[in-house]
């Protein structure tokens, strides 16, 4: 099984977990980090109508990102994360994230709502990413 991330406010930090195992080259070949809306389209294929009408930052998005980095990436599963780290914007609350994870097609979203600084946040919605994949693998 091969599995790629497709990050938007973790930056690249579950991608860097999994590389942090020996061998994660067996089943670890490309990540993507798209931070920005256009990113998000352009690498991953996220509909620019999904990222108009749900923003960024949903259920939607989640879910295209995860499906799109699965097909690109020619990979079996994509855990894709995007939210707000911080600080809080107007309309929305600092810790809310989406967490998507597509295997072979099947798929997952989580919306979670972390507490804590920026890095808090970050380091949380990367741990809650891979233990949705960890436990979308056993139901395999």
């Amino acid at each position: 099984m091969t599995v790629t991330t497709a990050e938007s406010c973790t930056g690249g930090m579950v991608a860097a977990a999994i590389t942090s195992v020996p061998g994660s080259s067996e089943v670890f070949h490309q990540g993507y980090v798209t931070y920005c809306d256009q990113a998000k389209h352009k690498m991953l294929g996220v509909r620019k109508r999904t990222l108009r009408k749900h923003t960024a930052v949903s259920r939607e998005t989640a879910w295209e990102m995860a499906l799109g980095g699965m097909r690109r990436a020619k990979a079996d599963g994509c855990i894709s994360v995007t939210g707000y780290a911080g600080p809080a914007l107007q309309d929305e609350p600092a810790g809310l994230v989406y967490i998507g994870c597509c295997i072979r097609g099947r798929g997952k979203v989580l919306k979670c709502s972390f507490e804590g600084s920026r890095d808090e946040i970050r380091q949380a919605a990367r741990d809650r990413a891979i233990a949705l994949f960890c436990s979308m693998l056993k139901e395999e």
